[in-house]
C-alpha cells in the first residue's frame, strides 16, 4: 500500500478535496480537506473516509491517522 494509492482513493470518494498523505507501508497520516465535511463532526468525517478505505482497512491499512477539515477550516488555517 502507498500513499499515492491512498490519497488517490480518498479523492475518488470526496469531490473536490485536497489530500495529502504520508506513511510507511502500513501506518499513514492524512490531511483531508473537503466541502463534504461541512456540517460534519470529527467523528462523522473520519467515518465517511473509512467508508471510502474499507477495503484497504481490512487488509493493508494497519493505522490512519487523519486531520480532516471543511474548506473554511483550512482557509483560518492557513492550509490549502
Amino acid at each position: 500500500m502507498n500513499e499515492l494509492y491512498i490519497k488517490e482513493k480518498i479523492q475518488g470518494g470526496l469531490k473536490d478535496s485536497i489530500v495529502e498523505v504520508t506513511g510507511d507501508g502500513t501506518h499513514f497520516e492524512a490531511l483531508i480537506v473537503s466541502p463534504e465535511f461541512e456540517g460534519k463532526n470529527t467523528l462523522q468525517r473520519h467515518k465517511l473516509v473509512y467508508s471510502i478505505l474499507q477495503e484497504e482497512m481490512k487488509e493493508a491499512i494497519h493505522a490512519l491517522s487523519m486531520k480532516t477539515l471543511t474548506v473554511d477550516e483550512a482557509k483560518e488555517k492557513n492550509i490549502e
